[in-house]
């Protein structure tokens, strides 16, 4: 897909271009969709007493609440290229608001778990919010327009485990109990939801030159069929060993923060004996990173790309997904909060910026299947949240030995990257491309400050 006037700037403080306004409003949306995806989290204690789970049977909710989203964000890759990520994220978004309203209703374990597995696929939206912001924005700021946006969208993951705590506080100040504050909790996120999804319909448009509708009238735009279709796409895109290893890396990497959002309010809980509030702005810590440190990825990869193209930005994938593994494993060996915390910021940080550098290669694996490749290699995260998930849902393996597991497994994905290549003409091209969107732009430091 060949889009036409891309930005070479990111203007911060600039809602004028439609390139800034898909920028803020794709990673607001994204934000939103943490609080009803992982909304319930924080209050997992409550929950665990209110209907009597065990270990295993809440292991295998936080299973299904990422599970789905493994098939939908495959799905929702090619919606966008077919509709476009306009009407995409409006959808998603208004229809996701229902169950995440109604998991109130759920009285048992199976009603639970069947509300998380619905919940599960607003997670897709982390796609869209990809596909977005790669088809606004020029080579030499891409990695940083779309480390950015998925990065303050993760943040969402950190203030949901800090203000979900505080709603459910707040709710339980007016007379309510816990039975039934939980409940009540989660309408607060659904409705933020859906008004979200109306407002992402009326503020943002396809493409820097208008909606693909408009753009396929006028022929500037192929439609989405034949050799352009779906299938064709989802193909080429499946076809490709690079994008089974960013597949591979993506699991490693966005993976494990999603399995940390899950378990870490109640890691700290069980583990150093907090209260619930107390827990959860601690675990709300490793997602709050997400502020700069997944931005810091995409800018480093960026850089990277300044000084050795394509393989610069691959060379620091590795980087980070290597020093992301060490760190995972060393959390593990904590047993003093004060060092846990201290190690799970570092963890937090290499974790988060090799989700940036990931999606800093993703938009030149292949231009014309974009929708399908940023969906595989988006649901890898989630297969990869799904696979250790069931490391914590055992008996008999603890929380540290699992982490610990999941830490030698970062490492042997980031051998990885090392089949992501690219043909001499291809470095040559996205080489020549970089310098014409950066002359005149110093760097991508630069290019994210207000003009």
């Amino acid at each position: 897909m060949e889009i036409r006037n891309k930005a070479n700037k990111i203007r911060l403080f600039s809602l004028k271009s439609p390139q800034m306004r898909v920028f803020h409003m794709s990673w607001f949306a994204f934000h939103v969709c943490f609080f009803g995806w992982f909304g319930i989290a924080p209050l997992m204690a409550v929950i665990r007493d209110d209907l009597g789970l065990t270990k295993t049977q809440i292991g295998n909710t936080i299973i299904a609440s990422v599970a789905i989203t493994v098939l939908v964000r495959l799905i929702i890759g090619l919606l966008c290229d077919k509709i476009g990520p306009r009407k995409a994220y409006t959808w998603l978004l208004c229809l996701g608001s229902l169950p995440v309203m109604l998991i109130g209703f759920a009285d048992s374990f199976e009603t639970f778990l069947l509300a998380r597995l619905a919940i599960g696929a607003i997670g897709a939206s982390f796609v869209i919010t990809q596909y977005h912001t790669s088809v606004m924005f020029g080579p030499n700021v891409v990695g940083t327009a779309n480390a950015t946006t998925a990065g303050w969208g993760n943040l969402g993951g950190g203030t949901t485990q800090i203000l979900m705590p505080l709603v459910f506080a707040g709710i339980l100040m007016l007379g309510v109990n816990e039975a039934l504050g939980w409940r009540l909790a989660m309408v607060v996120p659904g409705i933020v939801l859906f008004a979200t999804g109306i407002a992402y319909y009326f503020f943002t448009q396809d493409a820097p030159n208008g909606n693909f509708d408009a753009l396929r009238a006028r022929g500037e735009l192929p439609y989405a069929e034949k050799e352009h279709g779906m299938a064709q796409s989802f193909g080429a895109a499946m076809k490709d060993v690079r994008v089974w290893a960013l597949f591979i890396v993506y699991a490693a990497c966005f993976g494990v923060e999603l399995t940390i959002n899950n378990i870490a309010a109640i890691y700290f809980f069980d583990n150093f004996e907090l209260d619930l509030a107390t827990a959860g702005l601690i675990a709300g810590l490793f997602g709050l990173m997400n502020l700069f440190a997944r931005t810091l990825g995409g800018i480093f990869s960026d850089l990277f790309a300044r000084h050795g193209g394509l393989k610069g930005r691959v060379r620091w994938l590795f980087i980070a997904m290597l020093c992301e593994g060490i760190a995972l494993m060393g959390f593990a060996q904590m047993q003093t909060l004060a060092l846990a915390i201290g190690i799970m910021l570092v963890f937090s940080l290499f974790t988060q910026m090799a989700e940036g550098a990931t999606f800093g290669v993703v938009p030149f694996i292949n231009k014309k299947a974009l929708g399908a490749v940023a969906g595989i290699v988006g649901a890898g995260g989630n297969a990869g949240a799904v696979g250790a998930g069931f490391l914590f849902r055992s008996e008999s393996l603890s929380y540290q030995q699992g982490l610990f597991f999941l830490g030698v497994a970062v490492i042997l994905a980031s051998f990885c990257t090392l089949l992501v290549r690219f043909s001499p003409q291809v470095l040559a091209a996205e080489d020549a491309a970089y310098r014409d969107a950066a002359a005149g732009n110093a760097t991508p430091v630069d290019a994210i400050a207000a003009r």
